[in-house]
């Protein structure tokens, strides 16, 4: 499967997509998809990598939706909590969810050179982890995979 942000696509289609399915989806689970929030994930659709929450406000602000921090940590968080986008611990950044509306275990692609993130679907079979969680009596309700490397434009740009 080739990853969305790695391989050249209709970038304006893509996001128009994604926003009419954050809509329909929001009102389809009665939640509030209000302005801040649509252009919360506008912004990180268009940037097809992880953003920071200050990197998010600095767009807000010049757009004058918000500049306090709360503004943006309130929209990702609602975003997150929607499953219209995810966390990226190992950045502390946010991307959004590409496979939104769908069961689906994601495992995250970021290039250490440019920050792209791009979000893999895994269907995880059971293995090791599933084995010592059983040993140990616990049970798993939520894994995050991120794996860190060069996206196929920053592989060009090193050799």
């Amino acid at each position: 499967m080739t990853a969305l942000s790695f391989c050249a696509h209709d970038h304006a289609a893509c996001v128009a997509d994604r926003m009419r399915h954050a809509r329909e989806h929001c009102a389809r689970e009665g939640l509030k998809f209000t302005p801040v929030r649509a252009r919360s994930l506008e912004i990180l659709l268009q940037e097809h990598r992880a953003l920071g929450a200050y990197d998010l406000l600095a767009q807000l602000s010049r757009e004058n939706l918000g500049s306090q921090p709360p503004v943006a940590y309130r929209a990702l968080d609602f975003l997150v909590k929607a499953g219209l986008a995810h966390k990226i611990e190992a950045l502390n950044a946010y991307v959004a969810c590409t496979h939104s509306g769908t069961d689906h275990t994601p495992a995250f692609l970021i290039c250490r050179g440019c920050n792209v993130v791009a979000e893999a679907d895994t269907a995880l079979s059971p293995g090791r982890l599933d084995v010592a969680a059983a040993a140990a009596g616990f049970e798993i309700e939520h894994t995050v995979i991120e794996a860190q490397g060069l996206c196929p434009s920053c592989q060009e740009t090193a050799t």
